[in-house]
């Protein structure tokens, strides 16, 4: 008897257990048994008895050759080839398709340099399962740069594949901008500009991200480092018309993004729709006396729509939130009282009686310093002199700016029967999915930043990277929601929301698994790089018995790990 492998065409192949016989004097065979179902080891343990090797005890004969990190690449590589994420990818040779992918889903399970990427995924230098899964083999860092440079290249038909798959005419499109830092001086994106994350002494550069309504990313652009958020929106809209064929869209964006001038020059010519917010001081001319915005109006209510002979045509939504009116109220005391802490240190050095500060135009300087970091200028009346600073609170400019704290004004020309006030809210809070994609791909999940490389078309090729990365995030979180610490049963919470203009409430599942840190059925529940993490537990294993050759073996999983693999719809069994 003897254990046979017979191709199958495009199958796996059948593993069958034969017998040779003579009959008439030919040698014939015949197939005993199928054992194309039985595991690999077992599979093996019988070639040996067959072979007539000599058994050790069970365990002596087994060697674990090599074990490697592998559930969550099983669970990150399983979803993307689930969503089809491959698809998107325009059709290249085999290898290339399988490293593009690779570079994705390396960029979620384990964010490195493009160099620390192509060690892990080497054979001999693995640090996971991921290029084994794959059959990489060998893979250099050249390779990988020119994987990721090609990237960079398809990356118009790749945002086109995804606009077939998620956008349609009348959508609604959620669109913001952030900054991250660059090391080095060399690229040409790199510009002196407002950081975001509070790295003034580092060159920026501009990202801008368009996502559906329900945050799932379609399209991102890089700009200089010193562009305006409203100067990033006509290449958008561009690319809404043009390169996606949208004729009816709504583009939601904030109050410093979507403009007056930029609904004027850009969005109207191009037949969009917009909603947006109105800034503070337009807000103060609605509500100033015989105004349409009446304060009056929201002492039994958080929400009213009027109209304005300065915005025809438009629907102007009127919030009042009032834990909203309580945090700007505390934040402008914190404000005021750590000026007036500055300004009387200043203070003290021109009345010093040693080297004190003189003259009108340095005390002046000290003093626009401080009011300008804070921005608090309108709250105070200064005198200055060259031998003297006084400084009193404007009560009735903070008075005024108090009267309006916690009103916001929605502005749209979307028509009510097509989105009523209601809608508008929840639609212009939506933003905040763009901010959290920001948050995910900025720090620990994607870690986009810092940005080492120095070639513009390599690093919007690394921003557009870890935008596909985040693709395959936000689908997973939303299948893993239950034993995360997302809230998975949003009409549940939503339902506990007085009104819209509201603090979002959280379901009571999401509270108990706050609580407790246990879903219902008694799992611990984990963030989503803590789930990669213990995921990632689960390891391949290549195994030997004896003499025989290597095959390899699947740890058995968790129950949380098996959970996680069954709410990706993917098989836990090895």
């Amino acid at each position: 008897m003897y254990v046979a492998i017979v191709p199958n065409r495009g199958s796996p192949p059948a593993v069958l257990l034969r017998e040779s016989y003579r009959e008439g004097g030919k040698v014939k065979n015949r197939t005993l048994k199928n054992l194309s179902d039985w595991p690999a080891e077992r599979v093996e343990l019988l070639r040996a008895v067959l072979r007539g090797d000599a058994l050790a005890p069970a365990g002596e004969g087994l060697e674990i050759v090599r074990a490697l990190p592998h559930g969550h690449v099983l669970a990150a590589l399983g979803t993307a080839r689930r969503i089809e994420l491959d698809r998107l990818l325009p059709r290249t040779s085999e290898r290339r398709s399988k490293l593009a992918l690779a570079l994705i889903v390396a960029r979620l399970i384990d964010p490195a340099s493009k160099l620390a990427t192509a060690r892990a995924l080497d054979a001999t230098t693995a640090l996971h399962s991921l290029g084994t899964t794959l059959g990489l083999g060998a893979v250099t860092a050249k390779e990988v740069y020119a994987t990721l440079d090609w990237l960079g290249a398809v990356q118009e038909a790749i945002e086109r594949a995804l606009a077939r798959r998620h956008l349609s005419d009348g959508i609604m499109l959620l669109y913001d901008v952030t900054s991250t830092y660059l090391e080095g001086r060399c690229c040409p994106l790199a510009k002196l500009g407002y950081s975001r994350d509070g790295r003034r002494d580092k060159l920026q550069i501009v990202v801008g991200l368009m996502c559906t309504a329900a945050g799932c990313p379609v399209a991102i652009e890089v700009f200089d480092g010193n562009t305006a958020d409203p100067a990033s929106l006509a290449e958008q809209i561009s690319k809404i018309r043009q390169r996606f064929g949208l004729k009816r869209v709504v583009l939601v964006g904030d109050r410093g993004m979507i403009t007056s001038a930029r609904i004027a020059e850009d969005l109207k010519p191009a037949g969009l729709d917009w909603l947006t917010a109105l800034r503070a001081p337009a807000i103060q001319a609605l509500a100033a006396e015989n105004g349409p915005l009446q304060l009056s109006l929201f002492d039994d209510r958080d929400l009213a729509e009027i109209a304005s002979p300065d915005y025809p045509g438009e629907r102007l939504i009127v919030c009042r939130n009032p834990a909203l009116t309580a945090e700007r109220a505390r934040k402008r005391r914190e404000l005021l009282e750590a000026t007036e802490q500055d300004l009387l240190a200043i203070q003290a050095r021109i009345r010093r009686a040693r080297q004190p500060l003189r003259g009108a135009a340095k005390i002046g300087l000290a003093v626009g310093a401080v009011l300008g970091r804070r921005k608090v200028a309108k709250h105070f009346q200064i005198t200055i002199t060259d031998t003297d600073l006084r400084f009193v609170r404007d009560q009735a400019a903070i008075a005024a700016e108090a009267a309006l704290d916690g009103f916001y004004v929605l502005r749209t020309n979307v028509p009510q029967d097509a989105l009523s006030a209601a809608d508008t809210v929840r639609a212009y809070k939506n933003l905040a999915h763009v901010e959290r994609a920001f948050r995910s791909m900025k720090t620990v999940d994607i870690e986009l930043r810092p940005v080492f490389h120095w070639a513009a078309p390599r690093v919007r090729a690394h921003v557009l990277l870890c935008m596909l990365a985040y693709y395959l995030e936000w689908h997973m979180r939303r299948a893993l929601a239950p034993i995360l610490f997302d809230d998975h049963d949003h009409a549940a919470g939503e339902a506990l929301r007085a009104s819209p203009v509201a603090k979002a409430q959280s379901s009571p599942a999401a509270k108990r698994k706050a609580k407790t840190k246990r879903t219902d059925d008694g799992l611990p529940v984990h963030s989503f790089r803590s789930l990669l993490d213990d995921l990632a537990t689960l390891t391949r294993n290549t195994v030997r018995f004896g003499r025989a050759a290597t095959f390899p073996v699947l740890a058995k999983p968790t129950e949380i790990q098996r959970r996680a693999l069954e709410l990706l719809c993917l098989n836990p069994d090895p």
